[in-house]
């Protein structure tokens, strides 16, 4: 039975250590190989994806050539601009992949506005680094340069710009999306979490800030009415007391019994916790009462599609 599938991407699954085009191609085109198992067993696919470490490289570019000739892109612009990059890439390989499967669907990119809360507490409290390490002279420099930044010390390794990352609540294109889909086709939307846009009357205008992948993925899988939200990570499975002698896999499990974990401060903020909080967020507001999330590997992608391995949530 076709399944209408969002696979959000981790950021392993488009950057290694290379940060150059042309080894970030490499990476999606192993990438792709996994993807187009999807599409192969008969499921609709829609991709979402990660730029974390592409924005950080972007910025840095711009903090090395920028000029008052030839001033830096703000962040929403920087997300747009990452969105349409690591969009074509995907586009290019899984087309490629699919062409050699004899497989008909074709792939476009969404530059996708996530609209947000202009009142959301993140704008008062940002905390989500980016962009270049300063040290303490040159981060007050910047900060004397720039009064609106936030500067803060990031983990002894120096001093960081850090940015809101407030909370989706509807993504602006996502009939277009959906159109795509029904079409048969394969769309690519919310890279990076989308850009984040306040409405103003008629006009939705870009923020600083940035948004977390997997909460908008969420979204996105929410309002297409997705049957599954796949959240690729580094790991095949989720687990409970991780790196203990009494380490657990979770393979099937419901909403209550994530809650639960999440109560106990099973996973680690900033990392699998989000994931977590996306994919319960994900089945508790479908519709579908067989909707489920899965968080696991691309490694794993084939033996989830044979065998269903991974950590499946359900309701």
């Amino acid at each position: 039975m076709t399944a209408r599938v969002l696979v959000a991407l981790g950021g392993n699954a488009i950057l290694s250590k290379d940060a150059s085009a042309r080894a970030q191609q490499a990476a999606l085109r192993e990438t792709s190989k996994q993807l187009v198992k999807f599409v192969k067993s008969g499921d609709e696919l829609v991709i979402a994806h990660g730029n974390g470490p592409q924005v950080g490289n972007l910025l840095l570019q711009q903090a090395a050539g920028s000029s008052e000739e030839n001033p830096p892109m703000p962040i929403d612009t920087a997300v747009a601009m990452t969105e349409g990059s690591i969009g074509y890439w995907l586009q290019n390989a899984l087309g490629e992949e699919l062409s050699k499967n004899n497989l008909a669907q074709e792939v476009a990119t969404v530059v996708t506005q996530a609209i947000v809360d202009s009142k959301d507490p993140s704008f008062k409290n940002p905390s989500k680094p980016i962009g270049p390490f300063y040290n303490k002279e040159k981060a007050e420099e910047v900060k004397k340069e720039n009064p609106e930044f936030t500067m803060i010390e990031d983990s002894g390794r120096g001093y960081r710009r850090v940015v809101p990352s407030p909370k989706p609540l509807a993504i602006k294109e996502a009939n277009t999306i959906k159109a795509i889909i029904d079409s048969g086709n394969i769309p690519v939307a919310v890279g990076g979490g989308g850009i984040p846009v306040v409405q103003e009357a008629n006009r939705l205008i870009g923020k600083e800030a940035v948004i977390d992948k997997d909460l908008a993925s969420e979204k996105l899988a929410e309002l297409i009415k997705a049957d599954e939200l796949i959240i690729l990570t580094a790991v095949d499975n989720v687990y409970v007391n991780f790196n203990k002698p009494n380490q657990k896999k979770l393979e099937e499990v419901t909403v209550a019994d994530m809650k639960r974990f999440i109560a106990e401060k099973q996973f680690a903020p900033g990392s699998m916790l989000p994931k977590v909080q996306a994919a319960i967020s994900f089945v508790q507001n479908s519709k579908n009462p067989d909707a489920k999330a899965v968080i696991t590997s691309l490694e794993n992608v084939e033996d989830y599609l044979n065998n269903g391995t991974g950590t499946i949530i359900k309701k």
